[in-house]
């Protein structure tokens, strides 16, 4: 799969996980950080940013929104700015 396909899978999660009850953190967890070719098209750091986005929304999962310190929908504004980014290197 091309990075510019994979990036659209993690745009599409994104997405899924902002609708009620729509997606996993899993499954994108597992999606992005199995897009190498994506990853292997960006500069060393945005697999880095990437990368601590998903420990964070992964912990977010783990508990209720009220207990935890990672708002998960923050992470996912975070997680759709780096998507816009990523796209931009890609297109450059």
């Amino acid at each position: 799969m091309s990075a510019a396909l994979q990036l659209d899978a993690i745009a599409a999660r994104i997405a899924a996980l902002r609708t009620d009850g729509g997606g996993s953190v899993t499954t994108l967890s597992n999606e992005a950080r199995a897009s190498t070719e994506l990853l292997g098209a960006l500069p060393p750091r945005y697999g880095e940013v990437l990368l601590s986005l998903l420990d964070r929304l992964e912990s977010s999962a783990l508990f209720s929104e009220e207990s935890c310190s990672f708002s998960q929908k923050d992470l996912l504004d975070n997680l759709q700015a780096w998507v816009d980014k990523a796209r931009g290197q890609l297109v450059s």
